[in-house]
């Protein structure tokens, strides 16, 4: 499979699920680097849930993905964040 190929089919509705620290502006700064990439998400739709411990926070946004380097834009620019610890 050529890097410009993939199995979805463009636009499409996509969801990431951020995980990281839990701060308290946290889904707030996922939100912001989610619109760079996706100007038309509404940060309404954003679902948030704790850990257990209290000590993380899951931030899902599902996103009208628009192509593949959309995706992989967004991706690097999230997992860059020194408060993420892993994007699904």
């Amino acid at each position: 499979m050529s890097e410009e190929e993939t199995l979805l089919r463009f636009p499409t509705d996509f969801p990431i699920k951020i995980m990281g620290e839990r701060r308290d502006d946290f889904a707030q700064v996922m939100v912001e680097l989610v619109r760079r990439h996706a100007p038309d998400f509404r940060p309404e739709t954003v679902e948030m849930r704790a850990s257990r411990s209290g000590n993380y926070l899951s931030v899902t946004c599902v996103v009208r993905a628009t192509s593949k380097a959309q995706l992989d834009a967004l991706y690097r620019e999230i997992t860059a964040h020194p408060w993420v610890k892993m994007a699904l």
